[in-house]
């Protein structure tokens, strides 16, 4: 996620080192935000935001042990 994204977006894919994920995230742009909500992802490998839909998917699955 390094590209400016629209909050839009439907599917976004992050890494173990974007943890703890919130939407929307830093990539997003401002003008068209939220408020944060954290989203747990570390279980499942994938997490729905409840305000904006945004779909997304954990790059090598869930997280063992993660904090």
């Amino acid at each position: 996620m390094t590209e400016p994204t629209t909050n839009r977006s439907r599917l976004v894919e992050i890494t173990a080192d974007e943890l703890p994920l919130h939407c929307p995230t830093p990539e997003m742009m401002i003008w068209n935000t939220h408020p944060r909500v954290f989203l747990p992802i570390e279980k499942t490998g994938n997490a729905l935001c409840p305000y904006c839909g945004t779909r997304y998917l954990l790059t090598g699955g869930a997280v063992a042990g993660h904090h």
